[in-house]
């Protein structure tokens, strides 16, 4: 299992997510995209324009390190936040349609499908995904 359906839910509501690559001098980089999930492939595929001409782009095809996150803020009072985390290994995949997709390795979600539980009484899961 890669994902709970809870955590699906919420990955299907929302419309931009982080994605972290690192440079081949070793500076990290933080992105906002748009994503889907894959259900065929089990991976989150970023799409965008120009893709394949982009520095995370190049930067994925030259080492495949990528953490990507998802997270808003539902409410402020009580305060609640909600956050998916994804660790895996990135594949850039050129070609008309170049895309990014992240093979999940590590997931790490906060608030999700807790909507009945005290903010601070909600719980982090962490779990590792097989390949």
């Amino acid at each position: 299992m890669t994902f709970t359906a809870s955590e699906l839910e919420y990955l299907a509501a929302q419309p931009l997510g982080r994605l972290a690559t690192v440079q081949p001098d070793g500076t990290l980089q933080v992105s906002p995209v748009g994503f889907t999930w894959n259900p065929e492939t089990a991976t989150i595929d970023i799409r965008g324009f120009s893709m394949a001409a982009s520095r995370k782009f190049r930067n994925v095809a030259a080492n495949g390190r990528v953490a990507f996150v998802v997270d808003d803020l539902p409410s402020t009072d009580p305060w609640r936040v909600r956050c998916l985390e994804i660790r895996g290994d990135g594949e850039a995949v050129d070609g008309p349609e170049a895309i990014i997709r992240i093979h999940p390795r590590r997931v790490i979600s906060f608030g999700i499908g807790e909507t009945d539980t005290e903010p601070h009484r909600l719980t982090v899961s962490k779990r590792d995904v097989s390949a």
